[in-house]
């Protein structure tokens, strides 16, 4: 207990911040409702629906997770594959949960006995829709919208559980002009150089969203239109649940599709409208190992971009990667190799790599982390480990500590100014402040059996090649002699050595290898040293 609260006042940073971070929802900052900048309703003017009241408030947001991924060849379902340290179906629900709406709902079908619980780890409160069969786009809403109470009103959000890049203020806009406009249907639409696959964006002479069609069901002028549907809906519930009533199957699919909404709205007499982005990259899902590594490079660019503008020196952000739940303070420079992965934090004036990986990790200010592997350790301001260091789960170097070439440590405290400079492997261990241990120390914690721990304590010296035997203590201000096996504890000031007196057996080499290369040698240096 002594370490730990002198590790507290010793510049080891807190693993986790003061306020809770979650690996979901990210910086708290964000978790502030977002405020939909919602127009007077006269504004609309002609384009308001007739005879129809569309809700101002953002009802519920449902994020569409039951595809097969069958194109990723794999046996985890698409939506728990990983970019930037979040699965994908996470990404989702963190840019839905940060429109604060009353209900979020996950259509959850293939491989939903592992998607399920990971969503419910997420966030508990997520509410879930089964689709059982792949029927399509609007069969999964049907389902998600049994999940809501009959009576209920207002707008719905339609995003998907593959689509890693959307983002919370995309969606914010998107609800914010479907309510200013008093639209019963807003589509999230672009222009990407090669539209094909996508569903198109049919227009009225005036402008008016009249229709989607999607690719396989296009005529020839229809697929010549650029702007396409990014499968991102805003609607009117009431609306929704009306038309989907009344959406077939007949079409080259045999599905149930959400975009045939469109068309039975605006023969209602509703008005559809849409939300133009230039940001490809947003409406850009994934179907393919490909597509998956061309999203996380993206990602990991904006990362690595956000971090810049923050002050943070990236050397060479092409061999760079940052998880979007990694925290990093201005001034932190990160070196060519360097992968900063889940909960890693980094103060300012830390110089992280190169070639370093770190997951987990908290690293004070002003340390240096260069050519390491680490996770789940904390390190204090000012330390220095590495090159080629393993750190592994439970370790703690306070401020001024050294872990150094070749040294393993694992479930270790090493207090403050102490060194373990080379060759060494500590595990399951306290070394106290000031202390110093010698090259090619093992601290032997396993017995065949169970772990036990050694204690060495403050202003220690221990000599080269110790081992000490756990469980073990060294009292403070204490010394070991080179290649001493410490099994006993030493008392503090105290010199242990275990070795004896240096014996030799003379003629060893010749007796037990006659005619080896050692012996002709060792024969011919005693010859020439009998002579007079």
């Amino acid at each position: 207990m002594g370490f730990v609260a002198d590790c507290r006042h010793a510049g080891v940073p807190p693993l986790f911040r003061s306020t809770p971070r979650n690996p979901l929802w990210g910086n708290p900052a964000a978790r502030e409702p977002l405020k939909l900048e919602v127009l007077d309703r006269s504004q609309a003017g002609e384009h308001r629906p007739r005879g129809v009241h569309v809700a101002d408030r953002l009802t519920a947001v449902i994020v569409l997770a039951a595809g097969g991924g069958t194109r990723m060849k794999s046996a985890k379902p698409k939506v728990l594959h990983q970019i930037g340290g979040r699965s994908l179906v996470c990404h989702a629900l963190h840019a839905a949960r940060g429109l604060q709406p009353e209900h979020l709902i996950t259509v959850i079908g293939h491989g939903r006995e592992a998607v399920e619980p990971h969503v419910r780890e997420l966030d508990d409160q997520v509410l879930f829709g089964i689709q059982t069969e792949q029927r399509g786009t609007g069969h999964a809403v049907q389902v998600a919208l049994e999940a809501l109470p009959a009576r209920v009103s207002g707008t719905v959000i339609v995003t998907y559980g593959d689509v890693p890049l959307q983002t919370t203020p995309t969606l914010a806009e998107l609800a914010a002009q479907h309510q200013a406009e008093g639209n019963a249907a807003t589509v999230l639409t672009a222009h990407p150089p090669d539209p094909f696959g996508y569903g198109r964006i049919v227009r009225e002479t005036g402008g008016a969203v009249v229709a989607i069609v999607e690719e396989k069901d296009a005529t020839a002028e229809q697929r010549a239109i650029s702007e396409i549907n990014s499968g991102i809906f805003a609607f009117d519930v009431a609306i929704l649940r009306d038309a989907l009533g009344r959406v077939g199957s007949d079409n080259a699919a045999g599905e149930i599709y959400l975009t045939d909404v469109v068309a039975i709205a605006h023969a209602d007499g509703h008005r559809v409208g849409a939300l133009t982005i230039d940001d490809l990259w947003q409406t850009e899902g994934v179907n393919t190992r490909q597509q998956l590594a061309g999203l996380g490079r993206e990602l990991n660019r904006r990362v690595l971009a956000r971090w810049m503008a923050d002050g943070v020196e990236i050397i060479d952000p092409a061999t760079t990667w940052v998880d979007v739940t990694v925290e990093l303070a201005a001034d932190v420079s990160l070196r060519p190799g360097v992968q900063l992965y889940g909960e890693t934090v980094v103060e300012a004036g830390a110089v992280i790599g190169p070639d370093t990986t770190l997951t987990d990790v908290a690293v004070g200010c002003d340390a240096q982390v260069v050519r390491t592997h680490g996770s789940g350790a904390v390190l204090g301001s000012k330390t220095v480990v590495g090159p080629f260091a393993y750190l592994r789960p439970g370790t703690m170097v306070a401020a001024g500590g050294k872990v150094g070439a070749f040294v393993e440590t694992k479930n270790a405290m090493i207090g403050e100014g102490a060194k373990v400079p080379h060759l060494s492997y500590v595990g399951d261990a306290e070394i106290g402040a000031g202390t110093n241990i010698g090259a090619g120390t093992i601290f032997a914690n396993y017995d065949g059996v169970e772990k036990h721990r050694t204690r060495v304590g403050r202003h220690c010296h221990t000599g080269a090649n110790n081992a000490f035997v756990a469980p073990v203590e060294i009292g403070d201000g204490a010394s070991t002699g080179a290649g001493t096996v410490v099994r006993r504890d030493v008392p503090p000031g105290a010199l242990a050595v275990s070795t004896g007196p240096q014996r030799h057996i003379e003629d060893w080499v010749e007796r037990k290898r006659p005619g080896s290369p050692a012996a002709e040698a060792a024969a011919q240096t005693r010859n020439q040293e009998a002579r007079p």
